[in-house]
């Protein structure tokens, strides 16, 4: 069974996400990693990626879509997906949908549920690595990155605050949200499982765990 995550910004669910991909053996499909990584493949939908990126224009809803197809065309076998990021808007959704109908796999919704006055403390307070782009929060007082690479090193990027993580902005984006995701998330109703996500990390992944556990367990 393949998750489709959805939650506002800040909501955490980045990082719930990579702690269900780890307890459960999914991968995490995120549409920029995903197009950073074929961007650098010699494939020909790799340097149709290349060539808008470097134009500085935007990816289409065709071409994101054309990757998500790209994607479950070359998974293992048996191998489940969490979809982070996507879909965005009902076209999206729709189209996500049918790919998943094509492949047959079957999936359910997971929403982390936030306040927005929770979202624009946790986004005006938050950090980034400038190296690995590990997202922490604001009780993390260390200026440099913990996380570890795939070499068994440690980061040690530099921390920052992103300049679009100002409240104007984020009022803006989590209008966008209401407006045109949330419409999206709707079509899921029937299958969505809610999370709470006003807790702690910690205290999050928990919750999450003890309602997946029997779902994903059996």
């Amino acid at each position: 069974m393949d998750l489709i995550f959805f939650g506002m910004q800040g909501s955490g669910k980045g990082t719930l996400g990579k702690a269900v991909a780890k307890r459960y053996g999914f991968q995490v499909f995120e549409t920029g990693a995903e197009l950073r990584k074929l961007a650098k493949e010699d494939s020909e939908l790799g340097k149709k990626i290349k060539s808008i990126i470097e134009a500085g224009h935007l990816v289409s809803n065709e071409v994101v879509m054309e990757i998500v197809e790209n994607f479950m065309k070359n998974l293992e076998k048996g191998i489940n997906v969490i979809f982070d990021g996507i879909p965005r808007k009902v076209e999206q959704a729709n189209t996500l949908n049918a790919l998943l109908d094509k492949y047959d796999r079957s999936y359910r919704g997971v929403i982390l549920e936030i306040t927005e006055e929770t979202a624009l403390r946790r986004l005006t307070t938050r950090r980034m690595c400038k190296k690995c782009k590990h997202i922490y929060a604001a009780d993390y007082h260390e200026d440099t990155c913990d996380m570890t690479m795939e070499n068994g090193e440690k980061c040690e990027g530099e921390l920052y605050t992103r300049s679009d993580d100002n409240a104007d902005a984020i009022k803006t984006r989590l209008e966008a949200f209401s407006k045109e995701t949330v419409p999206a998330i709707e079509l899921y109703a029937d299958k969505m499982i809610k999370i709470n996500g006003e807790p702690t990390i910690d205290e999050v992944n928990i919750a999450a765990f003890e309602i997946l556990d029997p779902i994903l367990n059996n």
